[in-house]
């Protein structure tokens, strides 16, 4: 059977499927034009920018940190260049095995393994973190010859930061880590400027001078654009900004002062501070014990901070400036001066020191040492008498204590330039109640006033506090903020910032007043309870021996040293100034846990009163045994001139020969194209011995005060 086609129908279905088909071509093609203007006309611009921006990677150039030195130009913080073994996390399919095959190549100590995991634990997979750091040639030769067999690891040059004295000053100083995580999420909140300016850096100021000044020793980052192939290797470089190194901080610190008394402390825990109540500038600032700040800046290995962390005498505590303490009998002269500006007792009156004191049936006793009889204002501080300042503090009430000695600078922040200072307690009725919970706490019990005439009670302050009220008063009460840094140094211009702490308004002390209880402080270092380590003193000097109970003793109960555990047994306290008209130094230090003030603390005053006026340096005789707390009369042996004497023992990083400090004056980084970050590094490998040393004692409510 023969089919018959249509052939018109197929004419029109073919015809249909032209058009249909050349349509579809006329709108792929039109489709292909529109996203062709879309593409080469309308985003031309900003494709443009983004395919630059593809070839061009802009690094950031971390500025080298500025130096810190002391008064006489003497270096205590500074930077060296050295190359570091980095692994990126995200970048290595098997961090253990790339690890032990790496340490087949380069020594990888187990405390290097801890210290990379708990950076891990600290910053993202994608960041490059240092396996081993201050590599030594034969080392990277090494590396290099098997970088194949290692994708994710890389070298890179750094700036290390380095502090050459260990642990001298180490409290005043800090020291600079690795940025946490607890610190990123804080500076998200930073305004973009700042923000920017840190990008790149891994290191940030951490206690101390570098973490006060951290914008000052920062810098500027700089940076530099790199024409970068399809895979990311970089080029060429195109352009580069450098980067501005941070300003030098010139301290008012006498860093041969500063080792002396830290000498002087041995072993001992304790803080002291001198300042020139002249302007307020800080010429020693200790806490013993110290530690090594080198062994922060790269990463402390987990075993080295436990050892730190843990320790009893808790080492990591800045005395000096969070410590605090029952000043003890150290408070008696500002209780007189008080007694005097109110009226409430005339100097003349002679109050019966029969070595008890009875309040509302509670008896407040005496040392044993002192001595029974009449005695004035003069005597009492001379004798450091309990019973006239026990009846004294009555007399004035607590609210009126506070309100003049407040103004000294007790219970409150001297505001000197670190972070972190306490505001210590000087009581009041409206501090109890804000402080306690409980209704029957929160009520002042007159028997509560009786210990806080002779520096106990809630009394408590840093030595910072009693050091500026010792200046505050022996200038007849001029004031001045404590102040740490001098001059700041921009290393561009070479410009200096003097950094003066202006005269606060002066404290309106009647002249005779403050002339009576001066005098009453060097019948003290004359005849009184430091005449013996102050014999034969060529200067008239100041001052008022304080021990301070560290626990509470039952009522009745006799306080004996042998009987106790040595970190409860007293402070001994030492305020100090000379000379007697238009002194040059004021001072304040405690010993912990070391008994009378003029067996431990008064001691250490003597030498460094010795030091800033005469020039005198101690022997080495001398120093052992103000060391070990046996010195109990003048310098022993013949005294050194403070110029003969070196300079603390300097220990040089362990860097790896032909490494050397970086230039003061430099921002570059430290290999071309690589950032190199503000970076720094242990001291040494090995983990130092951190020094024992504990923390301050509860304030006590009662208790006899020498």
């Amino acid at each position: 059977m023969t089919e018959l086609r249509n052939i018109q129908r197929e004419l029109e279905r073919f015809r249909f499927r032209s058009i249909a088909a050349a349509a579809f071509v006329l709108l792929s093609f039109g489709l292909l034009v529109s996203r062709l203007v879309v593409l080469q006309v309308a985003r031309h611009d900003e494709l443009s920018t983004r395919a630059e921006a593809n070839r061009i990677a802009v690094l950031p150039i971390v500025p080298q940190r500025g130096r810190i030195l002391d008064r006489n130009g003497v270096v205590l913080a500074t930077n060296y260049t050295a190359y570091t073994l980095e692994i990126t996390p995200s970048k290595v399919s098997n961090l253990e095995q790339t690890i032990d095959q790496l340490a087949q190549l380069i020594d990888i100590q187990p405390r290097d393994r801890k210290r990379f995991k708990r950076q891990m634990e600290e910053s993202k997979s994608f960041e490059s973190l240092p396996i081993r750091t201050k590599l030594t040639d034969e080392e990277m030769a090494r590396f290099l010859a098997q970088r194949f067999h290692f994708p994710g690891v890389d070298i890179k040059a750094r700036l290390f930061r380095s502090y050459p004295l260990g642990d001298t000053a180490s409290h005043l100083l800090g020291y600079i880590g690795r940025i946490n995580q607890a610190e990123k999420t804080a500076m998200e909140d930073w305004d973009e400027d700042r923000l920017a300016n840190y990008r790149g850096t891994e290191y940030i100021g951490k206690l101390g001078l570098e973490q006060s000044y951290e914008a000052e020793l920062h810098g500027r980052t700089g940076y530099e654009e790199v024409e970068t192939a399809a895979s990311g290797r970089a080029v060429r470089r195109l352009n580069s900004h450098p980067p501005t190194p941070g300003n030098e901080l010139h301290l008012s610190i006498d860093i041969k002062l500063q080792h002396l008394v830290e000498q002087l402390y041995g072993d001992r825990r304790g803080a002291l501070v001198a300042i020139d109540p002249r302007n307020g500038e800080v010429l020693a600032f200790v806490s013993k014990p110290t530690f090594d700040p080198n062994l922060f800046v790269d990463g402390i290995d987990f075993d080295s901070w436990r050892e730190l962390n843990e320790s009893i005498d808790k080492p990591l505590l800045n005395r000096a400036l969070r410590g605090t303490y029952p000043p003890g009998s150290t408070f008696k002269p500002y209780m007189a001066v008080a007694a005097l500006t109110t009226g409430k007792r005339d100097p003349h009156l002679v109050i019966q020191d029969n070595l008890s004191y009875t309040f509302g049936g509670h008896t407040f006793g005496s040392p044993e040492t002192d001595r029974a009889g009449p005695k004035d204002m003069r005597l009492a501080i001379i004798t450091s008498s309990n019973v006239y300042f026990y009846s004294l503090a009555v007399e004035m009430g607590v609210d009126l204590i506070h309100e003049q000695l407040e103004p000294f600078g007790f219970g409150r922040r001297t505001g000197i330039d670190l972070e972190g200072e306490v505001t210590g307690v000087l009581p009041s009725t409206e501090w109890k109640r804000r402080t306690y919970k409980r209704p029957e706490q929160k009520k002042w019990y007159p028997g509560e006033t009786v210990s806080l005439g002779i520096g106990q009670g809630y009394n408590n302050f840093t030595m910072t506090q009693l050091a500026t009220a010792m200046a505050t008063l022996c200038t007849g009460g001029q004031r001045f903020q404590p102040r740490l840094v001098r001059e700041v140094e921009d290393l561009v211009s070479h410009d200096k910032r003097i950094v003066s702490s202006d005269a606060l308004p002066p404290l309106p002390l009647k002249p005779q007043d403050v002339s009576l209880v001066l005098d009453a402080m060097v019948g003290v270092a004359q005849a009184g309870t430091s005449s013996r380590v102050f014999a034969g003193a060529p200067y008239v000097s100041g001052g008022k021996t304080g021990t301070a109970q560290a626990v509470t003793m039952r009522s009745g109960e006799k306080y004996s040293a042998a009987r106790v555990a040595e970190h409860q047994r007293d402070h001994s306290l030492y305020i100090a100034f000379a000379p007697r008209d238009n002194p040059r130094v004021a001072l304040a230090l405690i010993v912990e846990n070391a008994g009378w003030g003029t067996a431990a603390a008064a001691p250490i005053a003597r030498r460094v009163l010795d030091y800033v006026l005469m020039g005198q340096y101690p022997s080495e005789e001398d120093i052992a045994l103000v060391r070990e707390g046996k010195s109990v009369g003048p310098p022993v042996g013949t005294p050194r001139r403070v110029e003969d004497v070196p300079l603390p023992h300097t220990n040089p990083v362990d860097m790896p020969l032909g490494l050397a400090p970086a230039p003061a004056a430099s921002g570059a980084s430290a290999a071309g194209a690589v950032p190199a970050a503000s970076g720094a590094t242990a001291a040494s490998r090995s983990a130092s011995r951190p020094a024992a040393n504990p923390i301050p004692a509860a304030p006590v409510a009662s208790g006899a005060s020498r």
